[in-house]
């Protein structure tokens, strides 16, 4: 495993009225929502995208959630998501996120998600699939 390459992308979130509660903060619910932009930001930046894993018959569901709230995010702000690969040989897909102001730097989240890989009849998959393991080497992972 090369840990010398770092793969990330990011998005400007913009927070909706749909998003917060009657106190005009987040609502705790929307926040793997951001999280998902985040993944779906990463695939197509990095390759590693939905339509891959359905065009292989494998689905990735998330077995781990971590969120770690900081500070409130509240109607109207545009923070940014960070989202960033961390690589393991173990065959599952694991990102760390980071919600922040691109302005001053205010941390509002920390996150982290593992994803497993399954076939198409829930089985779960104790080893990384062929395409998986060819993006690795694609992205210089490996």
């Amino acid at each position: 495993m090369n840990d010398n390459v770092i793969l990330t992308a990011e998005k400007q979130l913009e927070i909706r009225f749909s998003e917060v509660d009657m106190m005009n903060v987040v609502w705790h619910g929307s926040y793997p929502l951001y999280l998902e932009d985040a993944r779906e930001v990463f695939g197509l930046k990095h390759g590693l995208s939905y339509n891959m894993y359905i065009n292989e018959n494998i689905f990735v569901p998330i077995v781990e959630m971590t969120i770690n709230y900081k500070h409130p995010l509240m109607y109207g702000m545009k923070p940014m998501i960070k989202i960033t690969y961390r690589p393991t040989e173990a065959a599952k897909v694991i990102f760390d996120y980071e919600i922040y102001d691109p302005e001053d730097g205010t941390i509002y989240l920390t996150a982290h998600t593992i994803q497993v890989f399954m076939d198409r009849n829930h089985n779960l998959l104790w080893y990384n699939p062929e395409f998986y393991t060819n993006w690795k080497k694609s992205v210089g992972l490996i």
